[in-house]
């Protein structure tokens, strides 16, 4: 466990020592470092308990543990609204780098990390521009380009910057 998410981090941080740590090089030090500072005992194994810990510890990270290849059945989502996100599988907590190919989807709702092929309305998601979380109602903006309302100037700022399906919301 601790060392699926030393990998998925130096993954989603873009870190150099990725890949060494994916083929298994360098990891004693980082593992220990964080099985130290998080109070994780996994003399036992790990489950939701020592998932739970390193979550708290590692707060700046989403953790989601999926059993098997099927994006319905997660067993471990971490209440992390970070960006961050490390998502494994629990058979031997490998980890998934590329979670929509792995659970063949077409898609990933940032929200809520719902997974569909077609359409899905998230609550955690504006409506308008895609940002998370949603925008709240300020002074309207209007878009002559769009010839849509936004909620506030920051919901039109964001409207122009995000990109959905690589094109303008």
């Amino acid at each position: 466990m601790a060392n699926a998410l030393i990998i998925a981090m130096a993954k989603v941080n873009g870190d150099s020592k990725y890949e060494s740590y994916r083929d298994g090089y360098g990891l004693n030090k980082p593992v220990e470092e964080h099985l130290n500072a998080s109070g994780v005992d996994l003399s036992n194994g790990g489950i939701f308990k020592e998932l739970q810990q390193f979550q708290e510890y590692l707060s700046d990270y989403k953790i989601m543990v999926f059993d098997g290849l099927y994006s319905d059945r997660v067993m471990f989502s971490g209440n992390s609204l970070s960006a961050k996100k490390s998502y494994l599988l629990y058979d031997h907590y490998n980890v998934i780098t590329n979670l929509k190919g792995a659970m063949a989807k077409k898609y990933l709702c940032n929200g809520c990390d719902t997974l569909y092929d077609k359409t899905h309305k998230c609550n955690n998601v504006c409506s308008l521009c895609t940002a998370t979380p949603p925008c709240t109602k300020d002074q309207s903006k209007y878009c002559c380009t769009c010839n849509r309302w936004f909620l506030s100037e920051k919901c039109f700022q964001n409207h122009l910057i995000l990109k959905v399906k690589d094109k303008l919301v």
